[in-house]
This record gives structure tokens, sequence and C-alpha cells, in this order.
């Protein structure tokens, strides 16, 4: 037995005893992986010498292995706080402008609208196309932000109108010859009004107002009360009651089942805004017998607003709020998984880098290929298990003192070996 055999035991002991205590320190730091030492053995054998004439000289430690396993969750209500369900880490750009990946999802908005974790990093992930309102997967990662100051308003270019014509309204002029007589229906009888927003943001209400022609399943539109003004279009429908066309009257334009109409602001805004075109599509009205109902009004533009609120849903796609009640999709989290998460080097704060034995990310979103969902307002824990690290903990101590056990027997061999006489 030599004294470097006990020596070898007592630094994997002691490797052994740090390891433990790390993760002891870190069971309570969000998104922290436990680590276990391995060991290994340590031969020695003459050259030539059979393999089963090897004798042991020890210990060392082969590895230091990380432990993936998920980790429990916490709600903390706070919905930029969210935590991965499944396999997967973070995408963070660091100060230096290096790439790391990080399970820790406590992220926080700067005053610059960055989203960025609580070691200074910027979340990454991918923008929305601003020109079709989708995400850019395709593209490369970039790092978050939100405007913070005052969002541009936008001119309204499309509205949608749904309606229901009562199918048994007489005809809008009525008959003096019926008995009894059928009054003139008064043209605001049938009426909607939707608002639409010009390229300041200024609101402006636009009627439309129906009425029902002597031709069966015939309605004109109008955009005024003015008895003079003339009809902008007339729809016909089917017998089915659906539209089955819209032709336009100047100074609508249009096909289908679209009203193209110039927008005047008038006295709504006295800047001398030229008039702007905007397509109501009246596809989704139909005439039924039932009463006239508004069953829906939509249109794409709105006033100036404030950032007022951020969610981030299951697959990673951040919501913001505004104080205009505009709420769209501004863009995504990136995500990564690897070939061999066990060979990615840990940089501290909760970070780790991709190495040769990782292999290269694999860059995707959540709910996505291997990548687990994601939970919003909560956070996942250590995966430590504090009571087995506790266990662990004195079997190492234990080994600990055997080691320097054999080696105070070794001095003692030593001793008497001196003292023969």
């Amino acid at each position: 037995m030599g004294f470097q055999t006990g020596l070898s035991g007592l630094n994997a002991a002691s490797k052994n005893l740090d390891v433990i205590g790390n993760n002891i320190a870190n069971a309570n730091t969000t998104g922290f992986k436990s680590s276990r030492t391995d060991f290994a053995e340590a031969v020695a054998s003459a050259i030539g010498s059979a393999s089963g004439q090897a004798s042991g000289i020890g210990v060392n430690v082969a590895a230091i292995n990380q432990q993936f396993r998920q980790g429990p969750y916490s709600t903390t209500g706070n919905n930029l706080d969210v935590a991965i369900n499944g396999n997967g880490f973070f995408v963070v750009r660091q100060p230096d402008g290096s790439t790391a990946y990080t399970r820790a999802g406590n992220f926080v908005a700067d005053k610059q609208g960055q989203l960025r974790t609580v070691q200074n990093d910027y979340v990454m992930g991918y923008p929305v196309d601003p020109a079709t309102g989708k995400v850019q997967t395709g593209a490369a990662p970039m790092a978050l932000s939100f405007p913070t100051g005052s969002i541009a308003a936008k001119q309204t270019e499309k509205a949608q109108i749904s309606l229901n014509l009562d199918s048994r309204a007489q005809p809008a002029a009525g008959d003096a010859t019926a008995t009894p007589p059928i009054p003139p229906t008064p043209r605001a009888t049938y009426g909607t009004a939707i608002t639409v927003f010009d390229a300041q943001g200024t609101e402006i209400h636009t009627s439309f107002y129906f009425e029902k022609s002597a031709t069966g399943n015939t309605w004109e539109i109008y955009n005024s009360l003015d008895p003079a003004a003339p009809s902008i279009g007339t729809a016909v429908f089917d017998t089915g009651g659906k539209l089955t066309s819209l032709t336009p009257t100047a100074p609508a334009t249009g096909s289908g089942t679209e009203l193209i109409l110039p927008i005047d602001g008038g006295t709504a805004n006295p800047n001398g805004l030229p008039p702007f075109p905007v397509s109501f599509d009246f596809g989704s009205t139909t005439q039924y017998g039932s009463k006239f109902a508004n069953n829906g009004l939509q249109q794409d533009g709105y006033a100036t607003g404030m950032l007022t609120g951020i969610s981030i849903s299951q697959n990673g796609s951040i919501t913001a709020s505004y104080s205009n009640g505009l709420t769209r999709v501004e863009s995504q989290l990136a995500m990564a998984d690897f070939t061999n998460a066990q060979g990615l080097a840990q940089v501290g704060g909760n970070k780790w880098v991709a190495t040769a034995d990782s292999g290269p990310a694999l860059n995707g979103t959540a709910e996505t290929g291997s990548l687990g969902s994601l939970r919003a307002g909560s956070l996942e824990d250590s995966n430590v298990d504090l009571t087995a690290e506790l266990v662990n903990m004195m079997v190492a101590q234990r080994a600990y003192q055997a080691n320097a056990q054999t080696i105070k027997t070794q001095d003692q061999v030593f001793s008497t070996l001196v003292n023969l006489r």
C-alpha cells in the first residue's frame, strides 16, 4: 500500500466534496443543473505483463457530469419569467458579443425596451415581418426589444363589415297603393358605423346605411343620411341569403364583395390631409329572415399608443399590449438544443457555451422538433435534491477519513520497518 494510493483517494474525495458543496450552494439558483463526480480506478502494470497482474494505484476523477434532468417549477406571477418544460435552452448574447445558453428565464425589460437576463445578457429571438405580421423564424436570432415610447399611428387600409339584413324588410320606397299603405322606411333604420384612422391616427367615423330595393334580394348602400346623396353600391344576394355581388357606384370603386371608398377627415382632422382609400369588405354580410344585426366590425388602423404590457405564450411568441387597445405579436423567443448537452461548458451565471463535444446548436422555437414548451409566470428551480446531496456529503466525508486512515497505516508500517533491528 503506497502513500500515493491514499493521497489519490484524498484528492478524489476532496473533489467530490467540492462538487457536492457546489450543488448545495446552488440549491436555490434558478435554472441550475446539479453535477456528479464520476471516478475511475488507476492501474499500474509492467510492460508485457498480463492484465491480471496489474495492480491498483488509487483513483482519479474521470469526469464531472452535469445532470440535465428537469427541475421543479415556482409560480412567480411575473409575466416576464419563463420556465422551459422539456428540452432546450434560451439563447442569449453576452456583453462581449458571444452566444451563450441558459435555462434561467428570469428576464427583465430595461429602460431602452430591451429584454435582458439578470446577468445583463441580451435575450435573443426572431422578429416579426412588418409587412406580413409573421415571425421570421428563418432569420438569424436578434436581440429582442420593444418600443418604450409611443408607437406611430397606422392609417386604415382594410376593414371588414359583417351584418345581417332582414330578408323580411319591405322595399324602402314603401307602397302607397297597398292596403293598408306601406310607408317609406327611413334610411337610418338599417345602418352601422365603423371608426377608421387617418395617417395621423385621427378617428374618423364612417357610416353605412342599407335600403331594400324593389328588386328582390337587392339592397342599396349609402354613406350619408342626406336624401339627395346617391347610392355608393348595390348588393345582390342569392336565394340562400349569401352575398353574390357588390357593384360600386362613384365615388366608390371595387370588385367582388369590396367597396373602396375615399375617406375625408373633414372636421375630425382640420390639418388638410388628403382623402385616403379604405377597402370595406362586405363578404360576410347575409340576408336572412331575422332582425338586422351587426355581427362584427374590424379594421387594421390604429392611433398612437404606449406600451402597457408584455406576455409570452407557450410557443415563445411575445405579445405586446398598447394603450390604444392594440395587441400584436412582436417577436418569438429563440431556443436551442444540442446533440450532447453533457458536452456544454459552464461559464458561470447560469450559462453554458457550445463546445466540440456538445456539437453545434440546433436552433428553433418552443414546441418544435425536440424543443419543449414554455410556461410564462414561472421559473424552473434548481434540480438539486438537497436530501440526496447531504447523504452524499456524509459518504464523501467517510471516504476522505478512510483514505486518511490508509496513509496513517502506511506510515505506521514504515515506522515498523525502520525500527527493525
